[in-house]
Formats: C-alpha cells, sequence, structure tokens
C-alpha cells in the first residue's frame, strides 16, 4: 500500500512538471529600454521588437552562436548598427517606401545584407541615394560614407 502511494505521488509529480507551463525567458534590458526610446513596438521575444505588425523587426542581441557575419533570416533585408554585421540588427521585407524614423533606425545604419530572391534595397539620406544590397551585391560590411546617414529605403520588388 505504501509503495502503490509512493509510486502515485511520484507519478503525480512528474505530470505536474510536465504540465507547467514554461516560464518566458525574461525580457533583456537592452529590449526593454529599446522599446521605452522607442514606442509604438511589441516585444516577440526577450530580445526582438516588432513594429507595423511585423513588418519592420529589430533584434537588439546577437544570438549567443554569432560571430561576425550577416545572419539575416531567408526572406527579408537586414541593417546593422555596426560594421560587420554588428547588432543591433533591423529587418524589412515590404516593397517600396519606407522611413526608417519610426522605428529609431534613422541615422544609424553602418552595414547591410540583402537576404530576398529577387529585387534590391536602395538607402537614402533625405532622397539622395547611398548604397544599395540587392540580388546581385547582396553584402555590405561597411558603408564607408554613408555610415549613420541612412533616413529612408525602398525596396525594388
Amino acid at each position: 500500500m505504501i509503495r502503490t502511494l509512493t509510486l502515485s505521488c511520484s507519478v503525480l509529480a512528474a505530470l505536474a512538471v510536465t504540465a507547467a507551463p514554461a516560464a518566458a525567458a525574461p525580457v533583456r534590458p537592452g529590449a526593454a529600454a529599446y522599446l521605452a526610446a522607442h514606442p509604438g513596438g511589441t516585444l516577440v521575444g526577450a530580445n526582438e521588437i516588432s513594429y507595423a505588425g511585423g513588418t519592420f523587426v529589430v533584434t537588439i542581441e546577437p544570438p549567443e552562436h554569432t560571430t561576425a557575419y550577416a545572419d539575416c533570416p531567408a526572406g527579408w533585408f537586414c541593417f546593422y548598427d555596426r560594421p560587420d554585421f554588428g547588432y543591433p540588427r533591423g529587418k524589412l521585407s515590404s516593397c517600396g517606401w519606407q522611413s526608417l524614423a519610426p522605428y529609431g533606425w534613422q541615422d544609424r545604419v553602418e552595414s547591410a545584407y540583402y537576404n530576398l530572391s529577387r529585387g534590391a534595397a536602395q538607402f537614402f539620406d533625405y532622397g539622395t541615394g547611398l548604397f544599395t544590397v540587392g540580388v546581385g551585391y547582396r553584402s555590405i560590411d561597411y558603408v564607408g560614407s554613408a555610415m549613420n546617414r541612412s533616413t529612408d529605403v525602398y525596396r525594388y520588388c
């Protein structure tokens, strides 16, 4: 009887542990600070903020496995706040003209990567073209004299 009761308690304890919801990852301080400085976004993870219904996504810190290479996911074009694809990273996929200001990315692009199957994205400083990434030239690890000058981007689809 005692052995059966002990086994039953062990089974119930195991079920309680497996049925309990997983704890959400704590929000990283950088993400909370970014959202406070650039309101209107939604935290979509401990390290990511989504704007405009997922149209624009900011990743504050790189995943632990990331080193100095462009880690732009397929289906997006990405721009980075540091040369050599250093974080934070912004990413877009929409076609047409887009201002970077509403997302806190005006005057802060230092490198970029294009990971879409067609088209190109041209970065502008108040209407003056600065640089382009696209299918023919996917990667710019340092935008040179255009550093921290991009105010808008136009994606040609």
